[in-house]
Formats: structure tokens, sequence, C-alpha cells
């Protein structure tokens, strides 16, 4: 039997479940969930939101992508599409690079200081390990997708086209206010963290509520809220 993971903290884990929910799944800063929590009246300080994201983000990222993964399967014909956005890291600027399905869902972030032929390569051998082969493959225009598909001998499965993309490149919004309201990050493998963490959030709260009508866009939020609370108790 595993231990709980909350037996040496005094709040509940219903609250810190929420903190960790709201800090990272909408643009709020430490503060600001702090005020929120404030008005519930749960009285905690900023620095206490930001040690249980790390503690515990990882953790309920990865019970929520496991619920995902044994619930949908992984269909032998799924797209991938790839983009990669730059972003700055005390001062320097990196590469945020995203593999996103053909419903807009974040699989894979990877990090890098380059966006070269090797940077490249080393992401889709990472997705490759994480989903497969790949069947179908829709990047940007970035050459060096085409000279890392040759070197793991997809190339044959690229797909270019206008607007094929649109999917990845829609994906970073989520994240762009989220970094905006956080002030940046300090460190490549700090943000190669909270990007995993909050792409998995963002995909388990993700109803497309733009095509969806109102009473399917309830009847798909309820569920999803109530699976985010279950899973303490996984």
């Amino acid at each position: 039997m595993s231990q709980n993971p909350f037996r040496y903290f005094k709040t509940s884990p219903e609250i810190i479940q929420l903190a960790v929910m709201m800090y990272i799944r909408f643009p709020l800063s430490l503060r600001n969930v702090e005020d929120l929590l404030h008005e519930r009246r749960i009285d905690i300080c900023h620095e206490t939101v930001r040690h249980w994201v790390g503690r515990f983000g990882t953790q309920f990222a990865h019970k929520s992508l496991k619920r995902r993964s044994e619930r949908m399967g992984q269909s032998p014909q799924w797209q991938l599409r790839l983009d990669e956005v730059s972003l700055k890291i005390r001062g320097k600027t990196h590469y945020l690079w995203r593999a996103v399905d053909h419903e807009g869902e974040v699989l894979k972030s990877f990090v890098s200081k380059t966006r070269d032929k090797a940077s490249a390569l080393k992401f889709m051998r990472r997705a490759m390990k994480r989903y497969g082969n790949l069947q179908i493959v829709v990047p940007d225009k970035l050459r060096s997708y085409g000279a890392a598909m040759d070197e793991v001998g997809t190339a044959h499965r690229l797909e270019t086209g206008r607007h094929f993309s649109n999917r990845a490149e829609n994906s970073h919004l989520p994240f762009r206010r989220r970094e905006r309201a956080m002030s940046r990050l300090r460190r490549m493998r700090s943000l190669e963290k909270f990007a995993s963490i909050h792409s998995s959030v963002c995909n388990h709260f993700n109803h497309q509520r733009n095509v969806e009508n109102r009473a399917r866009f309830k009847s798909l939020r309820d569920p999803a809220l109530i699976e985010w609370r279950e899973l303490i108790a996984a």
C-alpha cells in the first residue's frame, strides 16, 4: 500500500488541490491565488502555494494523464502537429517545442537552446518513444523538421500546407498567458517541468467551448471537475 503524500501537511488535500489547480489552470500569480483563497477564509502564504505546485503539480498531472490514456487508448492513425515558440530565460532566447494531436491536446513538450536539426531530432525521438511510430506529421515551415525526419526514416509521412499547423500554433496561447502571469522562468528544467504540468491540466479541462453548444459543454465540464477532485484519492 502506497503512503499518503499529504501525511506531513496540516492543510487538507482538497485545499492543496484547489490551490494547485487555480495556479496552473488560470493565468494567476501566486499572490492572486493567495487572495482568492483568503476570500474563502483560507489563510495561506503565496510561498506555500509555490511549494504545493512544485510538490504536487507533477503528481496530479501524471494521474490525470494516466486516466486519459486508459480511457482514450492509442489510435494507430493519429496525426501529430509540431510547432515551436521562442521565450526568454534570464534574458537568453530558448525554444519551447510542442507536439499536438488533431484535437489540440498537447502530447509532448521539450525545451532547447537552439532551433536546429539536433534539437528537432531529439524532440521527435522523445515523442516517438512515448507514442510510437509517427503516422502523419504536420510541422510548420521550419526545415529542421524535414532533416530530422530524414534521419529517423519518416520523411514520407510528412504533410505540409497552409493552415495545417494552426492547432499547434494556437496551443501556445494558454501557456503564453500563464507565462506573463509568472513573470518568466529562470531555468530550462523548471520551464520544461511546468510546461508539461500545464499542458496536462489544460488537456483535462479542454472541451472546445467555441464549437460545442452550451448544454454539451456543461455535460463535459462537470465530469471533468469531478474527476479532477477524485485524483487525490487515486
